[in-house]
């Protein structure tokens, strides 16, 4: 092992002890789209008349994978599907994901961080498009609720899902 180099001023370039430890530090490299459908198959149908009250089902997903040194790709997985007896109204899927270079943070904590920080981060912006695109096809906007990622996160664990410890390191 290499010895402390002495810069001549008494410090050795190691930390002093007792020293605390270097900051975690986190940058957002880039967000987009990833991946975009909204399909609008029954409009001629809602034109004549929407008949009863459509239901929504809505599912929200999180995954990350490492793309680089310190860098992770995080992603939620967003589908809205409203139906009614007329059918299918619309179908939106949407994988909105971001890049984030992390460093110096503890291993254990790398994941959770991934899967709950993250997503908190990138959300109010998935939120808005989804608003935006249910409007523009012609039905009142989707306005999302807050997301509680780290519930999300537990319920994961909870049912033996593997997070994305192999899929990170």
């Amino acid at each position: 092992m290499a010895e402390p180099t002495d810069s001549g001023n008494g410090n050795t370039g190691n930390p002093p002890a007792g020293a605390a430890p270097p900051s975690v530090q986190v940058r957002v490299v880039g967000q987009y789209i990833k991946d975009l459908s909204f399909e609008n198959p029954n409009v001629r149908k809602m034109i004549e008349g929407p008949g009863e009250k459509p239901a929504l089902r809505v599912e929200v997903n999180v995954n990350a994978t490492k793309v680089a040194d310190k860098v992770f790709e995080s992603t939620i997985l967003f589908k809205a599907e409203a139906g009614s007896d007329t059918g299918v109204i619309y179908d939106l899927e949407l994988a909105y994901a971001g890049l984030f270079e992390v460093q110096n943070l503890p291993e254990q904590a790398l994941e959770p961080f991934l899967l709950i920080n993250c997503p908190s981060l990138l959300f109010p912006f998935l939120r808005r498009i989804v608003a935006d695109l249910t409007r523009e096809g012609g039905f009142p906007p989707l306005l999302l609720d807050p997301i509680d990622f780290a519930a999300l996160f537990m319920q994961r664990q909870q049912q033996g899902q593997p997070g994305v410890q192999a899929r990170v390191n």
